[in-house]
C-alpha cells in the first residue's frame, strides 16, 4: 500500500507544481453537446499545424488528415458512426488515417520496387496518426475548444472507404470532433482516473488478481455492486453490436496489409 501511495497521481502532484501544458492535460475530458460558436480559421490552422508538429517515425508522418467540412458528410459519419448526432454539430470534425499509401506511391513513382506494406507499416502509422491526434487535441484544449475522439470510425469499412475515398493501405485510425463547450459540459465531473500502482509496471507486465482488478475498477461503479455494475459494461460495450461490428471491421482493413497470410477464423498463418 505505501507503494500506492507513492506512485498516485494525486500524492505527486502535491511534491511537484502543475505546470500549464500539465494543468490542461489534467483538465481535458471528453465534450459531447456545443455552443454552437464557431472555431476561427486562424484558430483551426493552429490546431491543425500543431497535429502535425508530433512526433513521426522517421519524420515520415504516416498519416493524413481529412478536414470534414461538408455537412452532409458529417450527417452521414454521425449515423455510420454509431448513431451519435453531436458529431454532426460539431464545428469542426478530422479524420486521423494511418496512411502507409503515400510512401508506397512516392517509392513508385520514382521507379522504385517497393515491398508491399505488412502490418508492422499499418502498427507504425497507426501511432504516427493518434499522436497527431492527441497533439491537435491538446492544443484545442489550450484555446479553450473542446473535443471527443469517435473510435467508431474503425466500423462500417467498406463504407468508410466508400465516403472518405480510402485507398486499400489507408486505415481512418481515429475521428475527433472539437466545437466550444456549453456550460454544463464545463462543469461536468471529469471521469475518475486509476491510480499509477495499477497502471504503470515495472519493467515487466504483470497480470494483476481478481482483487487488485476490483480495486482498480470498482469506483467506477459507484454506488452500484461491482459484478453487477462490470456484467451490465460487459453487455453493453465489449459485447455490443457496435464492438462485434469494429473487430469485424477491423479485420477488413487489416486484410490488404496481411495478403502473403492466410486466415482460418482463428489466427493468421503464412501461406506456402
Amino acid at each position: 500500500m505505501e507503494e500506492r501511495k507513492l506512485r498516485d497521481g494525486k500524492e505527486a502532484m502535491e511534491r511537484e507544481p502543475h505546470t500549464p501544458v500539465t494543468e490542461s492535460l489534467f483538465a481535458r475530458k471528453s465534450v459531447r453537446v456545443f455552443t454552437g460558436e464557431t472555431i476561427s480559421p486562424a484558430k483551426k490552422r493552429l490546431i491543425l499545424e500543431a497535429a502535425c508538429q508530433a512526433p513521426s517515425a522517421g519524420n515520415q508522418q504516416l498519416y493524413t488528415i481529412i478536414d470534414v467540412t461538408d455537412q452532409a458528410l458529417k450527417d452521414t459519419l454521425a449515423v455510420t458512426c454509431d448513431n451519435q448526432p453531436f458529431i454532426a454539430k460539431a464545428d469542426m470534425v478530422l479524420i486521423f488515417c494511418a496512411d502507409a499509401q503515400k510512401w508506397q506511391d512516392a517509392y513508385t513513382a520514382a521507379g522504385l520496387s517497393p515491398r508491399k506494406p505488412g502490418a508492422g507499416d499499418l502498427f507504425l502509422a497507426m501511432e504516427d496518426s493518434l499522436i497527431a491526434a492527441q497533439n491537435a487535441v491538446t492544443a484545442a484544449q489550450s484555446l479553450g475548444i473542446g473535443s471527443c475522439y469517435i473510435g467508431d470510425i474503425l466500423e462500417n469499412c467498406s463504407r468508410h472507404r466508400e465516403l472518405l475515398h480510402l485507398p486499400e493501405y489507408v486505415v481512418p485510425a481515429a475521428m475527433v470532433v472539437f466545437g466550444y463547450p456549453t456550460s454544463q459540459q464545463e462543469e461536468r465531473k471529469k471521469p475518475r482516473r486509476a491510480e499509477l500502482s495499477h497502471i504503470v509496471h515495472e519493467n515487466q507486465y504483470r497480470r494483476m488478481p481478481a482483487e487488485e482488478l476490483e480495486e482498480m475498477l470498482k469506483p467506477q461503479a459507484g454506488e452500484r455492486p461491482y459484478k453487477e455494475w462490470l456484467d451490465a459494461f460487459c453487455r453493453r460495450k465489449y459485447m455490443s453490436d457496435f464492438s462485434v461490428e469494429m473487430s469485424r471491421s477491423a479485420r477488413e482493413y487489416l486484410a490488404p496489409f496481411l495478403e502473403d497470410y492466410r486466415f482460418d477464423g482463428c489466427e493468421f498463418t503464412e501461406k506456402e
